[in-house]
């Protein structure tokens, strides 16, 4: 049996249409780490210029480093920019809320 903490980190993302809107749902599992930041761009990257609502739930996200952390204020900030969708975060672990209030990034996130 494997060990979950050994369990490679992947997204499942799902669409879905919510009040007229087209929700994108990316389920994050495992560490968002240095080694995996760049998955998680090309995953949520394209999804950007889609329009719509992008969700980002990190319920099964064990640890976020800066590279992790720097890669969704990254896709956070390309949201913003290109005006095309509304980004968010979803089941933050208090670890990570502590991360963005440590970092002054909570209000970016909180729209």
């Amino acid at each position: 049996m494997t060990n979950p903490s050994e369990v490679a980190f992947h997204c499942d993302v799902e669409n879905s249409v919510e009040e007229g809107v087209k929700v994108t749902m990316v389920r994050c599992h495992g560490r968002l780490i240095n080694q995996i930041a760049g998955e998680v761009k090309e995953i949520v990257k394209p999804l950007i210029p889609q329009g719509g609502v992008i969700v980002i739930d990190l319920s099964d996200v064990t640890y976020l480093d800066s590279l992790g952390l720097g890669t969704l204020v990254g896709l956070k900030v390309s949201a913003i920019n290109e005006g095309y969708c509304t980004l968010r975060l979803d089941n933050l672990s208090p670890r990570i809320q502590e991360l963005l209030r440590l970092t002054n990034l909570t209000k970016l996130f909180a729209s």
